[in-house]
């Protein structure tokens, strides 16, 4: 005998969504500046220039196979829950960055005799079980999101699912090896 009535239709004209849009743009160039500046000053500009070279990286994959997932198997487009997404990626992937770097910091200090590179791939293999687990545990959770949170949050779980395989691999393999390649540069024009 319950009878459902619609109360109530909301929605985002086309003019409102590009606004979002491009307040979402400018709030992912205005956050890359700061995380540049940020870095620059807790680390070097080399650790900056390849946090950031890994967060263009993450939103540039996960945002791609997002659509082609759209075109593939139909119904998604980029909105507002994916935009949300890919800004949540950026800070996912620049926190398991960070750890890794702040190995890399705390190594050069205990290792002095070692090889940047060599050092790099210590402070790797020591974060490494950390890395793995954090994203492990959060795919878990996203997963749930993913299955059972409905439709209103699916092209967000599938994007963040994306985003934490993608973000996981470029902070042990994308911005490390900028940075080796940074320093293995300067460390040749210091050498010439």
């Amino acid at each position: 005998g319950t009878e459902f009535r619609l109360v109530q239709t909301n929605s985002v004209g086309g003019l409102v969504g590009a606004q979002f849009k491009k307040q979402a743009v400018a709030a992912a160039f205005l956050a890359a500046i700061g995380i540049i500046i940020y870095i620059s000053f807790r680390f070097e500009l080399a650790y900056a220039i390849a946090s950031v070279a890994a967060l263009i990286h993450d939103v540039v994959i996960a945002g791609g196979l997002f659509i082609l997932c759209g075109f593939i198997f139909g119904g998604r487009q980029i909105s507002l829950p994916v935009v949300a997404a890919l800004l949540t990626i950026m800070g996912y992937s620049l926190n398991d960055t960070i750890v890794v770097f702040d190995r890399i910091r705390e190594d050069l200090t205990l290792h002095k005799g070692r090889s940047y590179t060599d050092i790099i791939n210590l402070s790797i293999n020591q974060t490494l079980s950390r890395t793995l687990l954090t994203s492990f545990t959060t795919l878990l959770v996203v997963l749930t999101l993913y299955f059972f949170g409905g439709g209103a949050i699916n092209d967000f779980a599938l994007v963040m699912l994306i985003g934490v395989v993608v973000g996981t691999y470029s902070s042990i393999f994308v911005a490390s090896t900028i940075i080796s390649l940074w320093h293995k540069h300067a460390r040749g024009h210091a050498d010439a």
